[in-house]
């Protein structure tokens, strides 16, 4: 038995009511190209490659690499390497069309593979993710609740974020110390809103001093007579600001390195 490593953050998935709706959430159908995220000792990859096949896969542990080639060597088409680093672009070209993605991923870098996820938007149409029950209830939270903030603002102009079920500890080995959630992420076929250049520099700067009003913790970056220009009150707290409003204030700000 391969031992969860915790320098990969590894909790490896087992409860087989969990995993089975997982699949069902995803509902993979032939001609489509799903793409198992970390698929560790293959649990969840058996069940997916029951509706489907082959299936990609990208895992970094080369010896559970080794093993799930081993076990399904015509089922996984299997890409050894960091998640992180992986060019999703480049896969769906060579696929012929958008990919879906399906994981259990790290909690530990749980933030900036959403990220990379992002960036390759284009070429994903949808992700079925298991995260850190805090993480996906800050994805989809409202304005003006306590797990508002910038991952919420970041991904709202082009996914559309569903949680679907809680899941407890004991459907891992190891058990973490947090409860973990499942959520869809859809990507939009077009933004919400224009995003200007400065959106993630805006959003970033507001929500790391989040108990200081828009005026204060934006200072130097836009201008509060410019806010009330733009019809937003400098005295409000980032918290209270809808998506489609920071990409106001965005656009009011020099431009700036996403």
């Amino acid at each position: 038995m391969i031992r969860p490593r915790k320098r990969f953050g590894q909790h490896f998935l087992h409860d087989q009511g969990v995993l089975q709706r997982i699949v069902a959430a995803v509902d993979p159908r032939p001609g489509q190209h799903l793409v198992e995220i970390g698929p560790g000792p293959g649990a969840l990859t058996s069940h997916l490659i029951e509706r489907i096949s082959p299936i990609d896969a990208v895992e970094i542990d080369r010896d559970l690499a080794a093993a799930l080639r081993a076990r399904w060597p015509r089922e996984l088409r299997l890409h050894e390497g960091d998640a992180l680093e992986f060019d999703f672009t480049q896969l769906a070209r060579e696929r012929g069309g958008v990919l879906r993605l399906v994981g259990n991923l790290p909690y530990n870098i749980s933030t900036p593979l959403l990220f990379h996820f992002l960036a390759h938007r284009r070429s994903i149409s949808d992700l079925t993710v298991m995260l850190q029950k805090e993480v996906i209830d800050r994805m989809a939270a409202a304005p003006d609740t306590d797990d508002y903030g910038r991952l919420t603002v970041m991904l709202a102009p082009w996914l559309a974020i569903e949680k679907l079920f809680d899941v407890g500890p004991g459907a891992f080995r190891p058990p973490p110390r947090v409860w973990s959630a499942v959520a869809r992420l859809s990507v939009l076929p077009e933004p919400r809103f224009a995003v200007p250049p400065a959106f993630p520099a805006v959003v970033a700067r507001a929500f790391s001093q989040r108990r200081k009003t828009l005026r204060n913790s934006l200072r130097g970056l836009v201008d509060a007579s410019a806010m009330v220009e733009a019809g937003l009150d400098p005295a409000a707290r980032p918290e209270t600001l809808h998506p489609e409003q920071f990409a106001r204030l965005a656009a009011l700000a020099p431009d700036h390195p996403a």
